[in-house]
């Protein structure tokens, strides 16, 4: 939602000549921002599921067959801090149709994985909010709260 963020995005494809690359300023949680350009031939969900609860982060995921076509890929980013939930986001993408093609080796200390969706698009569930975004030291006070 940062406009700031956009403007360099806009600015790195176009010194990149990807003229075929559209940098969207709006609220990623929000199914509806997706609507022009889906079902998606590649669809990146980097720097969030670090950031958001394992419901969302299984929401999320779920309705990632709304977003990618059939062959498409979804390339995803997940730090790889206790409690390490790389294993469990690949499971949750392999329930909703989606092979996965590579993985970070878990001593890399990130998670970054690659899914083709081998399913048929779902149609879009407009008005739905994917995720509520917390953050990661949120996220974190949590977790040691609950296990001190």
């Amino acid at each position: 939602m940062d406009a700031r963020n956009a403007a360099a995005a806009s600015e790195t494809a176009r010194l990149a000549r990807l003229e075929q690359v559209e940098v969207v300023t709006g609220d990623a949680s929000l199914i509806d921002q997706y609507r022009d350009v889906i079902p998606a031939d590649l669809v990146l969900v980097c720097g969030v599921f670090g950031n958001i609860i394992d419901s969302d982060i299984k929401g999320t995921i779920g309705a990632c067959n709304q977003l990618c076509k059939t062959g498409g890929s979804i390339i995803w980013t997940r730090n790889r801090a206790a409690p390490d939930r790389v294993p469990v986001i690949c499971d949750w993408f392999d329930e909703q149709g989606f092979e996965l093609q590579w993985l970070s080796e878990p001593g890399a200390g990130y998670g970054v994985g690659v899914h083709r969706f081998t399913g048929t698009p779902r149609p879009l569930r407009t008005s739905t909010r994917l995720f509520e975004f917390v953050g990661y030291d949120v996220l974190r006070q949590r977790e040691t709260a609950q296990s001190g």
